[in-house]
């Protein structure tokens, strides 16, 4: 499974799929995985109480998915999934509201680190 944050009146989308922002912007539309989640989420959105986190199949999903490195980061980090086109609402298998901890900052929710 792969992990898109947005914002929780993002979703469901008004059309048949959801589009991100970037897909328009930069072509693809950011994701994570399981144990990267965090560091997109600390790194843009610390203290946002909105969130919530689309929890992706990428075998239904439409589009491609390529794994690759950020622009910005190390060299030597964490790769990450992006999905270039919309994304189908059947390849979204579940929905997690995604709150910041006390301090205002991200980790993965107990149920995805649990399940």
């Amino acid at each position: 499974m792969i992990l898109h944050m947005c914002g929780r009146a993002e979703w469901p989308p008004q059309g048949d799929d959801y589009r991100a922002e970037s897909l328009e912007v930069e072509g693809f539309v950011h994701c994570s995985d399981y144990g990267t989640v965090h560091l997109p989420a600390n790194a843009l959105f610390s203290g946002r109480t909105d969130l919530v986190l689309l929890v992706i199949d990428p075998a239904r999903l439409t589009a491609s998915v390529k794994w690759e490195r950020p622009v910005v980061g190390p060299p030597d980090g964490p790769w990450f999934p992006h999905v270039y086109g919309p994304i189908n609402p059947d390849a979204v298998v579940d929905v997690i509201d995604f709150p910041p901890g006390a301090d205002g900052t991200f980790t993965l929710p107990a149920v995805l680190a649990n399940p």
